[in-house]
Formats: C-alpha cells, sequence, structure tokens
C-alpha cells in the first residue's frame, strides 16, 4: 500500500465529497495532522472552524480574491463565511453538517490557496 501525498499542493488536489450519515467531527491528532499539512496561516479555533486572514494591496485585489473563492465555493458545494474589507478577507470554514472539521474543509482551505498561487 503506498503512503498518500502530504503538503498543501497534495492537500488541494484531493476532493470534497460528501460526508456519509454519522461522520463526526475530527478531534485532537488528526486536526493537528491536517493542520500541518495545511500550513499557510490557518488556524483551528476551539476544534471548530478554520479561520485565516488574507492581505492585499487594495479593495480590488481583495474582491477579486473574494470572487474566485465564492465560484470555488460553488463548483464543489462547500460554502465558508467570508468576510471582506479593504485589502483583507478573512475566510471561516467548518462543515455545518456535523457542526465542527471535517477533512473536507482543509481540502477547501487548501484550494483556496492555491487560488493565490494560481495567479
Amino acid at each position: 500500500m503506498s503512503k498518500r501525498e502530504t503538503g498543501p499542493s497534495a492537500l488541494a488536489q484531493r476532493k470534497i465529497v460528501p460526508l456519509r450519515d454519522g461522520t463526526r467531527p475530527l478531534r485532537r491528532e488528526a486536526l493537528i495532522e491536517l493542520q500541518a499539512e495545511l500550513g499557510g496561516g490557518w488556524t483551528v479555533v476551539e476544534q471548530h472552524h478554520l479561520e485565516k486572514e488574507y492581505k492585499f494591496n487594495d479593495f480590488r485585489e481583495a474582491l477579486d480574491f473574494t470572487n474566485k473563492v465564492g465560484e470555488l465555493a460553488e463548483n464543489v458545494d462547500h460554502h465558508p463565511e467570508i468576510c471582506l474589507s479593504w485589502g483583507k478577507v478573512k475566510i471561516t470554514i467548518w462543515t455545518h453538517k456535523i457542526g465542527g472539521l471535517a477533512e473536507n474543509d482543509f481540502v477547501f482551505a487548501a484550494k483556496a490557496d492555491a487560488l493565490l498561487e494560481s495567479e
């Protein structure tokens, strides 16, 4: 059995998949491992959600990024909270269905980061 690749780019390549009934939120070690794999300034808050604030040169750049994240959310049917202000975008992610974090949230976070790298 081969070991799964790790790191932000490998995480971004994974698919966001519907959760099975009875899926429970990730806890302790699983959160630590996925956060380490994600890297890049994401914070796990109270074992419930992920947060990251992105900085931009002006409102237009922040708005453009917000729109890209919105398109990503629609394409994968996984919708974060997005707070846009001048030169900043704050993203908060969790899986509402389970009231906490699932691997999908970390995959979405990696995909959001990859949107900046693709520019």
